[in-house]
């Protein structure tokens, strides 16, 4: 059984994170594996305040800083722990693992993924700042080295009954559209399908083979081409057209896949108030 690879570190999304991750589990019959990260920031080093004080006042103080460090280390298993065990009783009735580790998140994302279909984290981690609207710093990076799809739990679930697919003809996007016809987890769902271009233009063309293969896949598709800027069409078919989920490619069809997030890519997630599923 595959598995639904889910990113719990008791945020304000650790509610959402599990309820997304439940859904996706139903719809792709799967297990859901959570995985707690305590990376090398969440535990504090011991540093050398001992300045010019002597020898014997030195190692008093660098004992106490190592037994002050050896302290945060198992607060920070213990918290650990009680995430995970927050994490079950959410998600009471499915099939659950949990594991706790130290390192990289990355690192342990890579680790699992090869078992897994999907991967689940919130947009912001515990320490984003919420009022400024700042993503968290694990979500690019996983996004850009998962090779499986990332959902990017919103503020809070909702049921999904229509999703968005921003299309612009590139790899990313074709990756999704693959996915969405040969996968269970959107089946039922009703689809809407918008590219930001001209008419007469080979993105035209792509969108209407993209179009024919969900038809064909048995989605209900609603396909537009339209002019203007890609951030604000798709926010305003997101927010007029009653949009549950958005589905769009991590990099945009000509940017370099270098280090950040396509720029469109990062705004839609930032400021969209619904779940993103993207593919890079």
């Amino acid at each position: 059984m595959s598995t639904i690879l889910t990113c719990a570190d008791g945020s304000l999304y650790s509610p959402s994170i599990y309820q997304h991750a439940a859904w996706a589990a139903a719809r792709l019959d799967a297990g859901i594996q959570v995985l707690h990260v305590i990376e090398r920031e969440e535990i504090h080093a011991p540093r050398d305040l001992s300045g010019s004080l002597g020898y014997q006042a030195n190692d008093q103080l660098m004992e106490e800083l190592t037994r002050l460090d050896e302290s945060h280390a198992r607060v920070a298993r213990l918290r650990g722990a009680a995430i995970l065990k927050d994490a079950e009783k959410a998600l009471e009735g499915a099939t659950v693992t949990t594991t706790q580790r130290h390192g990289s998140l990355v690192d342990t994302v890579i680790e699992f993924e090869e078992k897994s279909a999907l991967v689940v984290l919130g947009k912001r981690g515990e320490h984003a700042d919420l009022a400024k609207g700042h993503l968290g710093s694990n979500l690019e990076r996983v996004v850009r080295t998962a090779k499986i799809p990332v959902l990017v739990a919103a503020r809070e679930f909702k049921p999904i009954n229509r999703f968005l697919i921003a299309f612009d003809g590139g790899q990313s996007s074709l990756k999704a559209i693959h996915y969405l016809a040969t996968q269970p987890l959107l089946k039922d769902a009703e689809c809407h399908l918008l590219a930001a271009g001209k008419p007469g233009s080979d993105l035209e063309k792509s969108l209407s083979d993209a179009a024919t293969a969900l038809t064909g896949a048995g989605y209900q598709v609603t396909s537009e081409l339209l002019p203007g800027d890609p951030e604000e069409i798709i926010s305003a078919m997101v927010k007029d057209a009653g949009i549950d989920l958005l589905v769009m490619g991590a990099y945009g069809h000509s940017r370099i896949r270098e280090f950040i997030l396509g720029s469109t890519t990062t705004a839609l997630i930032r400021t969209c108030h619904v779940p993103v599923l993207l593919f890079r």
